[in-house]
C-alpha cells in the first residue's frame, strides 16, 4: 500500500508496509561504485523520506573520513562501529537508508536491514563498476598493487551475499541515478 502526495510538481510517495516485522524504510546495499550514495539522494527527493548513511554516520562518530578510519583503525574496527550505527537506525522511523558496500559481510547486519524494511541491492556490471571507482581515489580496499583484481575478487566474494539480502535487485550500469529511484520504486510497489 502507498500514500501518495504531492510537494512541489513532484509526486511524493510515502511507502507503507504490510509485510509485519518489517520496518518501513527503504535499504540500499550494493559494490561500491553502484551509485548508492547517489541513488538514496534521488529516492530521497521523489519520497520525502530523510536519507541516512551508514558511512556517513560511522565517519562523523570517528571525525574522520571513512578512508582514515580504515588507514587508522583497520577494517575491524570499521564494521564494528558500522554494525553499532545499522542498530541504532532501527530506532530512526522511515528513511531510506544507504548502506557501505561491506554491510552485508555480517550476517547480523543483514538481519538488521531487513528488519529496517525494503532491502534493494543495486549492481552493475564488472566494467562499468571499475570505470566508476577508478574516478575516486577514496575506496580504502582497492588501495592495492592491482585494484582491477581487487575489485574482481571482492565482487564476486560479496554479490552472492548482495542476492541473498535483497528483495529487490536493480541493475545501474546504463541507468541515470533518477532512473534508478524510478526503478527501485516501481520495484517497491509490486512487492
Amino acid at each position: 500500500m502507498r500514500l501518495l502526495f504531492r510537494v512541489g510538481a513532484w509526486p511524493r510517495r510515502l511507502y507503507i508496509f504490510r509485510m509485519t516485522g518489517r520496518g518501513q524504510s527503504i535499504v540500499i546495499i550494493g559494490f561500491m561504485g553502484t551509485g548508492k550514495s547517489s541513488t538514496g539522494k534521488a529516492l530521497a527527493r521523489k519520497t520525502g523520506l530523510p536519507r541516512l548513511d551508514t558511512d556517513e554516520i560511522v565517519s562523523s562518530g570517528f571525525g574522520l573520513e571513512v578512508m582514515e578510519v580504515f588507514a587508522r583503525f583497520g577494517e575491524e574496527k570499521f564494521r564494528d562501529a558500522e554494525s553499532e550505527a545499522l542498530g541504532r537506525l532501527s530506532k530512526a522511523g522511515p528513511a531510506i537508508i544507504v548502506t557501505g558496500g561491506g554491510i552485508v559481510l555480517r550476517p547480523e547486519n543483514v538481519k538488521m536491514l531487513r528488519e529496517l524494511g525494503r532491502v534493494v541491492s543495486l549492481e552493475a556490471d564488472e566494467e562499468t563498476l571499475f570505470r566508476r571507482i577508478s574516478q575516486r581515489a577514496t575506496r580504502p580496499l582497492l588501495q592495492t598493487e592491482d585494484p582491477r583484481a581487487t575489485l574482481v575478487e571482492l565482487l564476486r566474494a560479496r554479490a552472492p551475499l548482495y542476492r541473498e539480502a535483497a528483495d529487490v535487485r536493480v541493475d545501474t550500469s546504463r541507468l541515470t541515478h533518477e532512473e534508478v529511484a524510478d526503478a527501485v520504486l516501481k520495484s517497491i510497489e509490486k512487492l
